[in-house]
């Protein structure tokens, strides 16, 4: 059960409208390494964890990439806000605007929608923990290059609050692999699962 709590995780405060930004930052919210795919990622793969510490992790970095979907969203919420005409076509958003005017929509900075192909839920505990890891430091190098690209003080501040938290979830990982490396010989999850091989060991 989750309790909604009325504020961004990180505040968003964009004077200035731009769609070109907000082509570019969009990637974050549905393209293949964005928060969307994040969260359901980690609370897909939380109900195969055999550990309860990790499911418990898995739980609050999905949480909490829920919470990075709603920054991402009033990011461009307010980089696209009150545009003209004139503004939409000069800027090359008019191609986004035909299909959804401003509205939130998932896609990739290259214009593909989102797909559930974007991510990993494999039931294994090594295997998904690895995807999870390498999944943070994709989306680290996606946040070094919207920076890369960004000028706007209001724009770069809550990306580089996102970019720091894909740090942070990159490092809980390692911890939960760890955990996971600690405890391998108790049910023998590297060399085979019992569960579904019979001959495991043998």
């Amino acid at each position: 059960m989750w309790q909604y709590e009325k504020k961004l995780q990180y505040p968003v405060n964009i004077k200035n409208p731009d769609p070109k930004m907000a082509k570019v930052i969009i990637s974050q919210l549905g393209g293949p390494d964005g928060e969307l795919a994040a969260s359901l990622r980690y609370l897909n793969q939380r109900f195969a964890m055999p550990y309860g510490e990790v499911k418990g992790l898995l739980t609050d970095i999905g949480t909490e990439e829920l919470a990075h979907v709603e920054m991402i969203s009033a990011i461009l919420y307010q980089l696209t806000k009150g545009l003209s005409i004139d503004e939409i076509k000069a800027s090359g958003f008019d191609t986004y605007f035909v299909d959804h005017t401003t509205g939130i929509y998932p896609v990739a900075a290259s214009g593909t929608p989102f797909t559930a192909t974007y991510f990993q839920s494999k039931g294994d505990i090594i295997t998904d923990l690895h995807e999870n890891m390498a999944a943070e430091q994709k989306a680290r190098t996606t946040y070094d290059n919207i920076l890369r690209l960004a000028d706007d003080p209001d724009v770069r501040d809550p990306i580089r609050f996102l970019r720091q938290r894909e740090i942070v979830h990159y490092q809980r990982f390692g911890e939960a692999l760890r955990i996971t490396q600690d405890k391998l010989n108790e049910k023998n999850f590297y060399a085979c699962n019992p569960s579904f091989d019979k001959n495991c060991g043998k």
